[in-house]
């Protein structure tokens, strides 16, 4: 009897062990990410863009050309290479104290001059690879190393919703958040990808792909507890939704 298999590696996925805590969600968008490169035959033509912070270990397990920008500079890279390059397909990859902080200026001029470039923004609301700060999207009374009694919003202010943000632009043409907490939800954040991958290769213009994802080593959570705590804290925080499908509308 022939066995049907369900899944296969992508290929451009590389035969690495990922370095990644146990739950974070990192190796789910990267896989994703290499699903999509094969199905698109984007392979020899792509190229991402990915910076300071736990972002930068891309490189290691996706087969294709990377630049590393310095922190918080993925847009002006990646903008630069689409310039000087329009036949590339090319992808900023970046979390969320890169680019919700220090690079909060490149991300929003990228976005509104409509760079026909795919953002990739994975929001685990804290710095990961530095030691477990506050990040410009922490929650309200989060722990953090930096906030040890709980983020306190009159002296720091209130989690910053990029997605509303990039939306208050009238240049981005896909714009949209999504998570990474289930199975059903993970099929959502790999069309949305797909969708923004497809409508730069059409020249439309900008995408934004906000993932929430986990981050159980400085949550101190488990593996599942951090699931459960993206649907069940983060999401009221966080909708997920399309806040602008440039493409459904023509």
């Amino acid at each position: 009897m022939s066995e049907t298999p369900v899944y296969t590696r992508p290929e451009t996925l590389t035969d690495r062990p990922m370095a990644y805590c146990p739950g974070c969600g990192h190796g789910i968008a990267q896989t994703l990410l290499a699903g999509i490169i094969d199905e698109l035959k984007i392979r020899e033509r792509i190229v991402g863009v990915a910076p300071v912070g736990c972002a930068v270990e891309t490189y290691n397990y996706l087969d294709i050309d990377m630049s590393e920008a310095a922190h918080g500079r993925a847009p002006a890279v990646a903008t630069g290479i689409k310039r000087a390059r329009p036949d590339l397909v090319v992808f900023g990859y970046q979390g969320d104290g890169d680019l919700a902080s220090i690079g909060l200026a490149e991300i929003m001029h990228a976005a509104n001059r409509g760079e026909n470039y795919t953002t990739i923004f994975i929001n685990n609301t804290i710095y990961g690879m530095t030691g477990g700060q506050m990040a410009p999207t922490t929650l309200p009374r989060q722990k953090t190393q930096t906030t040890p009694l709980g983020r306190d919003p009159e002296t720091t202010g209130h989690p910053m919703r990029m997605c509303e943000i990039m939306a208050t632009l009238d240049s981005p043409c896909l714009i949209a958040r999504t998570a990474t907490d289930s199975v059903a939800n993970i099929r959502k954040t790999r069309a949305l990808m797909l969708k923004a991958f497809r409508y730069q290769m059409e020249g439309r213009g900008f995408s934004f792909i906000e993932i929430l994802s986990a981050c159980p080593t400085y949550w101190r959570l488990s593996p599942k507890d951090s699931m459960d705590y993206i649907g069940q804290t983060l999401v009221p925080v966080f909708p997920c939704r399309i806040f602008r499908d440039r493409g459904a509308e023509s």
